[in-house]
């Protein structure tokens, strides 16, 4: 069951200005479930991509990569993005990339473009043929209920083990000016980011130029979908899309250095971020939802190091499963992350407000009853001060229960 996952009530996710939604029932893997979707985009709009770092990537990744840098090499804008669950078109070879491409030039015939200006994305079991013949007989049902306000609709159909749609939306004023953004995401298990198996879509009716959204995209990424862990397994098709659609009246942010870019930038990092806790709240067989902040180390790198050795744990994971505060598994973890020059006879550890560990040894005023106390809650901070520098990282997990063994063993059944 999904921890503490919000209530998302479809009426509340705003339509965006120049992007339409449309759905399919084309049996890709199971009958009678939503499995296709096809968004359309304005002509003028910009989009941005970033993707997983498997080698193992999925035929849409490098399709995806192709197109995106043939718009930045002046080919036509990005008009339509493509997707289905059930099939991920990973590990499928020369014959997966055909697929891809099949499926980018029948959107396009429809929709009278060219091939690059469609996105492929797929979801779903790996090394198995994508059923290329039913995507494509399921395009033409996806674009007939194609309409602004499907945003639920469309959060429903990218799902492959979750259990909740996810999605996030906002109206903001910059500069007088009312920008709206409304976003998706999916993803439930095989999440590791290295930017997780995780899809995000998020789209803004704001007029951007394609290098500011480059760089935006990858700031939001980096303080987001980069920040979640459920099990450490990077996928093979993890892609964070965002869309700017230019039908907002906020003139053209044409700079990074604006007061109107970093406002953007800020609210597309706090929608991403939404839709990204949304991701590990419904993690595979979840029961608690942790926040590791990891302060003082000479570097960010060095903290999210640690942050992600704590939240890879899988001893770490299942004794906060258990509510068993063997609370050394977290001081194993923060000394084998890989920093050579630790100081560990400098580092504090907290449980939310509990000071657990002192100067590298455990606090002579905790008690165990108390970190249990902590543990026994389904949001739980973990804070690990370095006493060796300014920066600092934070990470969002999940434990790990016998539910997550359970839905992987019985994942292909």
């Amino acid at each position: 069951m999904a921890v503490n996952f919000p209530s998302i009530d479809p009426a509340h996710l705003f339509p965006v200005a120049g992007v339409t939604l449309g759905w399919a029932e084309a049996n890709i893997r199971k009958p009678n479930r939503k499995d296709v979707l096809v968004i359309q985009i304005a002509e003028g709009a910009t989009v941005g991509g970033v993707f997983t770092q498997n080698r193992f990537c999925a035929a849409p990744v490098t399709v995806c990569r192709e197109h995106l840098d043939a718009v930045r090499a002046g080919a036509k804008g990005i008009r339509a993005l493509v997707v289905n669950t059930g099939n991920a078109n990973a590990g499928t070879g020369e014959t997966g990339m055909a697929h891809t491409r099949e499926t980018c030039e029948a959107l396009a015939v429809l929709l009278d473009l060219k091939a690059t200006q469609i996105l492929p994305f797929s979801t779903g079991v790996i090394l198995e043929p994508l059923p290329v013949d039913r995507l494509k007989a399921g395009l033409p049902a996806a674009l007939a209920n194609q309409k602004p306000a499907h945003w639920y609709d469309a959060a429903q159909t990218i799902m492959t083990t979750d259990t909740l749609p996810k999605a996030a939306s906002r109206q903001v004023q910059i500069d007088g000016h009312t920008v709206t953004l409304s976003g998706i995401s999916k993803g439930a298990g095989m999440i590791r980011p290295n930017m997780a198996t995780m899809l995000g879509f998020l789209a803004c009716d704001a007029a951007v130029t394609q290098p500011v959204l480059d760089t935006l995209i990858k700031h939001v990424a980096d303080r987001s979908f980069n920040c979640i862990t459920i099990d450490g397994d990077t996928s093979t098709n993890d892609s964070f899309i965002v869309i700017a659609s230019g039908k907002s009246s906020l003139p053209l942010i044409a700079s990074t250095d604006s007061p109107a870019y970093l406002a953007l930038r800020d609210v597309v990092t706090s929608v991403a971020q939404e839709l990204a806790q949304l991701i590990v709240r419904d993690g595979e067989g979840a029961t608690k939802f942790m926040t590791v902040t990891v302060e003082g180390g000479t570097s960010e790198a060095e903290c999210r190091l640690i942050a992600y050795a704590i939240g890879h744990s899988p001893l770490v994971k299942t004794a906060f499963y258990a509510s068993d505060p063997n609370l050394g598994r977290i001081l194993a973890a923060i000394g084998y992350a890989g920093v050579a020059d630790l100081d560990v006879n400098k580092i504090d550890l907290y449980l939310d407000d509990v000071l657990v560990a002192k100067n590298g040894g455990r606090n002579p005023e905790y008690r165990e009853e108390d970190g249990q106390r902590v543990m026994k809650k389904s949001e739980i901070a973990i804070r690990v001060l370095l006493g060796r520098g300014q920066a600092n990282a934070t990470i969002w997990t999940c434990d790990l229960s016998h539910d997550y063994v359970s839905i992987n063993a019985d994942y292909r059944s």
